[in-house]
């Protein structure tokens, strides 16, 4: 498994047995160790996991060996079959909370902010009240209010070029640039990817050209959300949904 994909992992509730609705069940040793991360009360509900895989809304109880009692059977799993990455230049204001917020509904695994030539730094967000600090705490409400099973992982802030390497062994890798050419979202002939998305998102004012070149360099692929100027909290929001559409989980479900 990837290194950026045992990290989002590692946050899943694993039950040690096939549970039976309404009796306890113990979670497995690392998923005890994770728990914390949840921040969840005696009493509250969670999502878990069954050893067959299968995802279940279970109520927590306290003590020293949490046990949880199952009390529903998920239809579906609440995570996508596609690891997506959303890779998001630093915003003014509260807009990232907003990203982070949103990510997290649409099934995204990662989100890594960056910082890109047109975008505001770490110390320029954080300027007169720092709310950095927050995010993780945005991540964890917006998770368990959809029922996630998984926490999305999130990176430190990173620079331009450290962006660029991190991403460099993903399987399909873009960026949302408006000079894309061909009007499309996802280059013709994509076929499901097996490991890694990534998708670039860049600043108010897009990325620079050199940037763009850059990127395509490494292997991204420019992509367009199409003739409308989108800003970007909206642009990273479309650009998953666009991908769950085509390759993950997001569909309209007809009784």
């Amino acid at each position: 498994m990837h290194p950026a994909c045992a990290e989002g992992h590692s946050s899943l509730l694993w039950l040690q047995a096939q549970p039976i609705l309404g009796q306890a069940v113990a979670l497995r040793a690392e998923s005890v160790q994770a728990l914390p991360r949840w921040q969840a009360r005696p009493g509250e509900a969670l999502t878990v996991l069954a050893p067959d895989g299968k995802a279940y809304r279970a109520r927590l109880q306290g003590g020293s060996d949490p046990l949880v009692i199952p009390f529903e059977a998920l239809p579906r799993s609440p995570e996508s079959p596609l690891w997506l990455e959303v890779c998001q230049a630093l915003p003014a204001k509260e807009r990232f909370e907003l990203v982070l917020e949103k990510l997290t509904e649409l099934g995204v695994q990662r989100i890594v902010p960056f910082v890109s030539e047109r975008s505001v730094t770490l110390a320029e967000r954080d300027a007169g009240q720092k709310k950095s600090h927050r995010w993780p705490e945005v991540i964890r409400r917006a998770a368990r209010q959809c029922r996630r099973a998984m926490l999305p992982a999130l990176t430190p802030v990173l620079s331009w070029d450290g962006l660029l390497l991190q991403s460099r062994d993903a399987d399909l890798k873009l960026i949302l640039y408006e000079g894309a050419s061909g009007g499309q979202f996802l280059p013709v002939g994509s076929i499901l990817p097996k490991g890694r998305v990534v998708l670039l998102v860049g600043p108010e004012g897009g990325f620079s050209p050199s940037e763009v070149l850059q990127a395509e360099a490494e292997g991204f692929v420019a992509v367009s959300l199409g003739a409308r100027i989108l800003r970007t909290e909206t642009a990273a929001m479309v650009g998953a949904v666009l991908i769950q559409q085509a390759f993950g989980d997001l569909q309209l479900s007809i009784d």
